[in-house]
Order: C-alpha cells, then sequence, then structure tokens
C-alpha cells in the first residue's frame, strides 16, 4: 500500500524568501568612477533564490486581499488569495492528467486570464511553458509542438480573422474523427490533449478539444499534490521556451530557468520603483518576454495589478482601462504610445494616475518621449534592451537617467549582470565610445537552445551571451544600441 505523504511537514518559509529580496540603489551608479573601457557590471547583490511558485505564494501570505489581476475584456477581478486558488486548481488539474516535471505544455493564445494562470500554475507543478505565437500558421505550430515534444497545447478559440480550431484541423484532418482523450495525430503524435479557451456565453463542442473550464474542473485548489510537487523543483529548473527567429533559419528555442525569469523581472520592477500600490496596464503581448516578465512578473513580484486592457492592442481600449482603473504603470513600443496620443479621443482621458512604465522594442524617437511624458504624465518611464535569450532585459533606464541619455540610449546594465562591448573580429574589448558587439553575462542568460547544443555554443562562450548586436558605451556606462 501506498503511504501518504505528511503534507503537515510540506512548508516553504514565506518569510525567509521576502526577507532575502535583494535592495537596490538604482541611482548608485552615477556616484562610481568613470569606466576606462566598454565593459560594465551592475549593482552587485543577492539574487532570489526560490521558484516562481515559492515567491508567488510569498506574495499571496503579505498581499492576499490586495486585487492581483484585472481583466476588462473578461470582467474578471482577483484578489492575490483569489489568484492563487484559481492557480493551485488549475496546478491540480495538471497533475490529474498526468503531466510530469519537465514535461512541456503550449500555449497558443493572446492575452487573458488563462494565459496568466498558465504561466504560474505550470511553475507551480514543473511544467515547461512553451510560447507559441498566435500569428503562427500550421506549418511554424508543427514545427515549434514537434520541437519540444509537447504533451498539451491549449489554445484560444479564435483572434480577428484567426479560426484556430480550423487550423488545427487542416493541419490534422484526421482529427475529426477523434475524441479529445484519445487523439493519436500524424503531424504532431505527441499531442495527447488539446484544450480550448471556451467562453461563458459560447455553445460549440469540439469532440477532439476539451473545454479549458472542464479541465479546470478536474482540479481542486487545495490539492497537496500542488504543495508537495512544489518542494521537488530547483528555481535552475527549465520552465519556459521562447522561440526567437534570429536572422536564418528555423526557429530557436530559447529556454529559461524559474531563476532567470524571477530575477529579471524583479530588477525590471525594481528600475521602475514599482510597490504593491502599483497597477500596470499590459497591452504588449504575454506570449513575448514583453508581456510575461516585464509585465507579469516584474508587477507580480512587488504585490502590485496586472490590468489586461483587451485581448489585443487597441488604443481605445488602453487609455480607458488606465483612466477607470487608474494605472501608475503602462507598457508599449512606440507606435503603440504614439498611436494611444495620436487617438481622436486622447484629449478625453484622464491619465494623471500614470507615472511609470516601460517602453521598447525599438528606438524612441525623443519627441515621442517627450510627449509621453508631458501628455501621459510618465514622468519616470523607462527604456528597457534586452533579447529573449538574456530573460530578457540586460539594460535599463530609471528615474535618474538624464532625458538625454533617455532617448538615446538604453540605460546602464541590470544589477548582477555584466555587459561588454568587443570587437567582431579579435573578440577584445573595445575602448569607449567605439562600435562593437554586445555581450551579457550573469543569472539571465538562459539555458540554451531546445535540442540545439551547437547553436548553444555558437551563442554563449564562456559564460556571455553573444546578442549580435552592435553597440557603443560611454564613461558613465550608458549602452546604446
Amino acid at each position: 500500500m501506498t503511504q501518504t505523504p505528511d503534507f503537515d511537514s510540506i512548508h516553504v518559509d514565506f518569510d525567509t524568501i521576502l526577507n532575502n529580496i535583494p535592495s537596490i540603489n538604482m541611482g548608485a551608479r552615477s556616484a562610481n568612477a568613470p569606466l576606462t573601457q566598454s565593459y560594465d557590471k551592475g549593482p552587485d547583490v543577492p539574487l532570489i533564490e526560490a521558484t516562481i511558485g515559492d515567491f508567488f505564494d510569498a506574495i499571496v501570505s503579505k498581499y492576499p486581499e490586495r486585487e492581483a489581476l484585472v481583466v476588462r475584456h473578461q470582467n474578471i477581478r482577483w484578489t492575490y488569495r483569489e489568484l492563487q486558488q484559481q492557480v493551485n486548481q488549475l496546478a491540480s488539474s495538471m497533475i490529474e492528467m498526468g503531466l510530469e516535471i519537465g514535461d512541456r505544455i503550449g500555449i497558443w493564445s493572446h492575452n487573458n486570464a488563462e494565459w496568466l494562470l498558465m504561466q504560474l500554475a505550470t511553475a507551480k507543478v514543473g511544467v515547461i511553458l512553451v510560447n507559441i505565437n498566435p500569428a503562427y500558421r500550421t506549418f511554424e505550430l508543427q514545427y515549434a509542438l514537434n520541437k519540444l515534444g509537447c504533451s498539451a497545447l491549449v489554445l484560444m478559440r479564435h483572434f480577428k480573422t484567426s479560426d484556430y480550431a480550423s487550423l488545427i484541423r487542416e493541419l490534422c484532418p484526421e482529427i475529426y474523427h477523434k475524441d479529445y482523450t484519445q487523439l493519436d495525430l500524424v503531424e504532431i503524435p505527441t499531442i495527447e490533449r488539446i484544450i480550448w479557451i471556451d467562453e461563458p456565453e459560447s455553445d460549440e463542442i469540439f469532440g477532439f478539444m476539451q473545454k479549458f473550464s472542464a479541465w479546470m474542473s478536474e482540479g481542486d485548489a487545495n490539492d497537496p499534490r500542488v504543495a508537495e510537487r512544489q518542494t521537488q523543483l530547483k528555481n535552475t529548473d527549465a520552465i519556459n521556451v521562447q522561440f526567437t527567429s534570429g536572422t536564418t533559419g528555423t526557429p530557436k528555442g530559447a529556454t529559461l530557468s524559474h531563476r532567470n525569469i524571477l530575477n529579471n523581472g524583479y530588477f525590471i520592477g525594481e528600475a521602475m520603483n514599482l510597490t504593491e500600490e502599483d497597477r500596470l496596464c499590459i497591452p504588449v503581448p504575454l506570449y513575448h518576454c514583453f508581456g510575461m516578465v516585464l509585465g507579469n512578473l516584474a508587477i507580480l513580484t512587488h504585490g502590485g495589478c496586472i490590468v489586461y486592457p483587451n485581448d489585443g492592442f487597441e488604443p481605445l481600449t488602453v487609455l480607458q482601462a488606465v483612466e477607470e482603473e487608474k494605472c501608475t504603470g503602462l507598457h508599449g513600443v512606440p507606435t503603440m504610445f504614439i498611436a494611444e496620443l495620436d487617438h481622436p479621443e486622447f484629449e478625453n482621458f484622464d491619465l494623471s494616475t500614470l507615472r511609470t512604465g516601460i517602453m521598447a522594442g525599438s528606438s524612441c524617437p525623443i519627441e515621442v518621449m517627450r510627449r509621453v511624458i508631458d501628455k501621459m504624465h510618465m514622468s519616470e518611464v523607462t527604456i528597457a534592451y534586452g533579447m529573449t535569450e538574456t530573460s530578457p532585459v540586460s539594460c535599463q533606464t530609471n528615474e535618474h537617467t538624464p532625458l538625454d541619455k533617455q532617448v538615446s540610449t538604453v540605460g546602464l546594465v541590470q544589477p548582477a549582470l555584466e555587459v561588454k562591448v568587443v570587437d567582431t573580429e579579435t573578440g577584445e574589448i573595445v575602448p569607449l565610445g567605439e562600435t562593437g558587439e554586445l555581450l551579457t553575462r550573469g543569472y539571465s542568460v538562459m539555458k540554451g537552445y531546445w535540442g540545439s547544443r551547437f547553436k548553444t555554443r555558437e551563442a554563449i562562450q564562456d559564460g556571455w551571451m553573444h546578442t549580435g548586436d552592435l553597440a557603443t558605451m560611454d564613461e558613465d556606462g550608458y549602452v546604446k544600441i
């Protein structure tokens, strides 16, 4: 007979986790002596060594009744305790389905509550979440699922003109005659279950797909197996794979650990001065690091509230969300901010609660930055630079960054990281102000490209990630791409 585990003995010391969160003075770099070469190192601080699941539970223990998630297009409002209950129930469903530590599950969806639940529940049970771009068509979907050997796929029903159920049927025509419990598909043979994110008012039925709500109902929010599973995880375990196309060849799966993205999210939030009082509007996609790390993890690690204005970007719904939810932060790429500023109804919205946010993805023209600061009240907006392979942010501006550096550079190296600019032929560090390739080293560097040892060795040498981006560094450490 199998002995029942003593679950009362399974305990995570939340106070220890929270008391060991690093404290950072983002303005300290300015007091340092000028650099003499194109190399800089961020503040030497201890890292968070908890898993994402344990850290999330610690934050819940501190802020149980604070609002954690607002999904406006789904009419969802959850406190941290309510979010935790949903996450634990989904984690239980994953265990009930037979998913083991290290198994892979794909998510093919835009922004919604289910995406966040998947991000946190997979982290609790050690299942690797595989981000699949909703723009992928059948060939790209097939490649991603087979490259990772995914056991299951969670997908949205449709988005704009894309019908995702039809795309699955196009890829696997035999699926018409399959039941979701017995798929055995030719083109994606490792997929054992396909789950679709159903809507309350929907009466659609697919024999080959299970409803997300039904899948959730198989779990128990108080399932002791979830806590037991969490004790078996290490923070260096792989927990997320994101595909990055690079310049040539098939997409490569950047494999990231709890340690990679949890610490990066926390340090990003520190550069933004986030606290539990902040409410961050996230209109950028969750399948990308911008949404799931710079967005979700940056705010959750500080006990604040996530606000999703819509499932995809629409400037009007962003402006409405900021005003009505009293958001203090807003993310976007420059074109998103321009679309918001230029919206015909822009002047009708009160955006005075805004303070911070991140502008990333491309260089920001100085006139756009000035408009964001003046018209949107984002006096502490920051610029962030990085790549998926570095979790992603390596450099970021903060409230101490002068405006001229804010619009002409990507800021300073993040805490616990190193960056250098090297000659592309010799590999030697170049003098200040000279152009070379930017390299990053430290906790944020990915574990590698999934199933591609040779590509990993080409990209990471002596711990240094070769970004492939040309950059310069000035005597104060500011990096320009």
